[in-house]
């Protein structure tokens, strides 16, 4: 019987890595390292030999490892790009501006770190297994009022629009002002039951003793002051939407009141003898751990999973790379025009810094704080020094921007000033022992005995 030809070996997929970080090398290669085989190269001269020798099926270059300076990190990916056009390239950089620099030069995609392992994955297989970049400019800009052309946004969108024409009961989970009731606007705006009435209510906004009442209604005489009947807004919302935001903030009492109008359809206001037939759609918000309240005894369980039907998650702001600029246009617009006022524009600095602020309070901070630049800057641009001081001291850009004062300083004087803090601090630490305190700065005791005596100490 004919012996069968064994099949071609298949020549293992490898991936260069350049970077000089250790850490982040170790980071890497136990990620990556069951994906292909992995060289690394420390700097720019070793990388050119590996790729001269030989064609690996990917590069991530550490941005941060050539240069800090975006103009010299853009031409080293331009330069790399040109000479190995066989070889795609993923960057990584912990600066906005780079990694804006660079996506335009011929790159696979430019990372911003700290880079989510999964993300980081996702973009390393696709190019592994040979499937086409996503175009991101063919997504969507906006959604209904959500704005942004970044992939969690994309992600948002297209949940969405499944959403849209079902009926089923949606949770919206995200951080405070990440967008929830834009994001239930917009499922309820393009679904069939647009045209009826959405009914919102926020359930932090009201005491334990009004949002019974707001919730189910009342009849006349339910209380004292309940000089008439009303209907709560569960039956305002009858053929429509109800759209409970923070609904985490529910007294047990009133959660069992809410699963009973889920599970019967009929609500009974304050009061009242008997119970009305309801139609509605219900979307919830939360910024909370349901299920920890749940573990711990703060949320019901079975009110749990009514509401938690189909979730939609809304991504921080700090997790959407490229919508800043998108949002601070669109506002700057808004606001512009609702004061009358010529449209202001954002200097490069300036963005810089808003791009890489962490925005605790995500989107609605940044709503905020565009309307109040336009508010209170007079010129038609908006520079560093405009912008809030707890903004520019949590970026690393603002130390760039604010490093030096624009009167200036004296530079002997202000290293003098550092070293002399260096050295106290480290003579507290050691608690006063200063030979233990020169071995934390690698000092040899001659130019601690040296130092001490200049400062004083």
């Amino acid at each position: 019987m004919a012996m069968s030809a064994p099949a071609p070996l298949t020549e293992p997929r490898s991936i260069v890595i350049l970077s000089s970080d250790a850490e982040a090398s170790t980071a890497l290669e136990n990620e990556l390292s069951p994906l292909a085989q992995l060289v690394f190269a420390l700097d720019a001269d070793a990388l050119h030999v590996i790729l001269e020798s030989s064609t690996p099926n990917l590069m991530l270059a550490d941005l941060d490892s050539i240069s800090s300076d975006r103009r010299q990190a853009e031409a080293f990916v331009a330069a790399i790009c040109g000479r190995y056009p066989q070889t795609p390239v993923i960057a990584l950089t912990r600066s906005r501006s780079v990694a804006r620099g660079v996506r335009s030069l011929g790159i696979r995609a430019a990372l911003v770190g700290p880079v989510d392992p999964d993300r980081l994955i996702e973009e390393v297989t696709s190019v592994l297994d040979g499937k086409a970049p996503e175009v991101l400019l063919s997504g969507r800009r906006s959604l209904g009022h959500l704005i942004g052309v970044s992939e969690p946004m994309q992600r948002v969108y297209d949940t969405i629009l499944r959403l849209a024409d079902s009926s089923g009961t949606v949770l919206i989970r995200g951080e405070s002002g990440s967008g929830k009731e834009l994001a239930a606007r917009a499922i309820v705006s393009l679904g069939r039951r647009a045209t009826k009435p959405f009914i919102s209510l926020n359930c932090a906004a009201l005491p334990e003793t009004l949002i019974e009442t707001e919730l189910f209604g009342h009849e006349r005489g339910a209380y004292t002051g309940a000089d008439r009947s009303r209907p709560g807004h569960i039956e305002l919302a009858h053929t429509g939407t109800l759209f409970l935001d923070e609904i985490a903030t529910l007294t047990l009492a009133l959660q069992s009141k809410l699963l009973r109008v889920l599970e019967d359809r009929e609500v009974r206001r304050i009061g009242a003898s008997s119970a009305r037939s309801i139609d509605f759609r219900l979307i919830t918000a939360t910024n909370e751990d349901l299920e920890e309240l749940v573990r711990v005894g703060r949320f019901r369980e079975d009110l749990y999973y009514r509401i938690n039907v189909v979730p939609l998650d809304l991504p921080p702001l700090r997790e959407r790379e490229g919508d800043i600029p998108l949002l601070l246009d669109h506002y700057l617009k808004h606001f512009c025009a609702q004061e009358n006022v010529d449209v202001k524009q954002i200097e490069p600095e300036a963005l810089e810094i808003l791009e890489e602020y962490n925005w605790p309070g995500n989107v609605r901070e940044l709503e905020n704080l565009v309307q109040r630049l336009v508010l209170l800057v007079t010129g038609p641009r908006i520079a560093p020094k405009n912008l809030p001081k707890n903004v520019l001291y949590t970026t690393t850009a603002q130390h760039e921007a604010m490093l030096i004062p624009e009167e200036g300083l004296d530079f002997e004087k202000e290293l003098e000033r550092i070293e002399g803090a260096y050295l106290r601090a480290a003579i507290r630490r050691t608690d006063g022992r200063k030979a233990e305190a020169g071995k934390l700065l690698k000092l040899t005791p001659r130019q601690m005995k040296y130092l001490c005596k200049k400062h004083g100490l």
